[in-house]
């Protein structure tokens, strides 16, 4: 059986939803998830979009030739396509923080993630041993300020060699460039405390536990070119009060980032993310 998972969005205007299905019921296929969301504003139509064809003789690039030419096309369609068969490939970038790789390999090493990850990266080497232990493949590519464009080349070369998808920031303390993110826009998921802006530095936790904070949070989004400030696919928040320490935030914290970035990677590598306008569309 191959599954294949359809994203679109269009101007919108009638007849686009029944056009779709009926195209793809002609050609032997049964849709087993589908959703939809129009944008007033703008008028925008986005649909997401899972459909299975039993056909010995199905071919996917078939399917997406006739598909641009009978639809795509006609409706000036912005258009993905994904066969189940291919898991996306992602690579993890970390530095010295070890709670969100932890949390990410071991979902990864029970089966959670719907990918692989083919490497680890890291400007660090404190945390090879965790990759280690997963076996998984570790590069420690040192960065500086006088190495930062030689690093982020071999960065580079190694994502393109491994056919690498889309990255993960998994706590790692280095400012992404322009070159990596055009090469890989909307495909670099960050984490970091909602904090941001508010109570920035190098100790957030502290500085919120003396403003008396009443509630903590998590972002995690897309890298873009202006720091923390790109399109959202995951947030959640968590209470404290007054008798919380500064190290009861931070566990909080740490947790609530866990669990944030976990989802995001989920939402991602099973293609329920539209970014338009650096704006998201999740689908569940």
């Amino acid at each position: 059986m191959n599954k294949i998972t359809i994203l679109i969005h269009c101007t919108d205007r009638s007849n686009i939803i029944a056009s779709i299905t009926s195209f793809i019921a002609n050609k032997g296929g049964n849709i087993v998830y589908v959703d939809q969301y129009v944008d007033r504003e703008q008028n925008i139509f986005f649909m997401r979009l899972e459909s299975e064809f039993v056909s010995e003789d199905f071919s996917t690039e078939d399917f997406k030739l006739m598909f641009k030419t009978d639809l795509a096309d006609t409706f000036e369609m912005k258009w993905r396509m994904y066969s189940s068969e291919k898991k996306p490939k992602m690579a993890l970038f970390i530095s010295k923080y070890d709670h969100c790789l932890y949390d990410i390999l071991g979902r990864y090493n029970s089966g959670e993630l719907n990918l692989e990850i083919p490497f680890i990266i890291s400007n660090h080497t404190d945390l090879k041993p965790i990759a280690d232990s997963f076996n998984i493949p570790f590069y420690h590519i040192p960065v500086t300020k006088a190495t930062k464009q030689e690093a982020e080349d071999k960065q580079l070369a190694l994502l393109q060699e491994h056919n690498i998808d889309f990255i993960v920031l998994a706590r790692y303390m280095q400012i992404i460039s322009d070159k990596l993110i055009s090469n890989y826009s909307n495909k670099i998921i960050n984490i970091h405390h909602s904090f941001l802006p508010a109570f920035v530095g190098a100790k957030p936790y502290h500085s919120a536990y003396k403003r008396g904070v009443k509630i903590i949070g998590a972002t995690s989004h897309y890298v873009t070119e202006e720091l923390d400030a790109g399109p959202i696919i995951e947030q959640d928040v968590t209470r404290v009060s007054h008798a919380h320490k500064i190290t009861d935030l931070i566990t909080k914290g740490r947790d609530l980032e866990k669990v944030v970035l976990a989802n995001a990677i989920k939402l991602h590598a099973n293609r329920k993310v539209m970014v338009h306008n650096n704006k998201t569309i999740i689908f569940t």
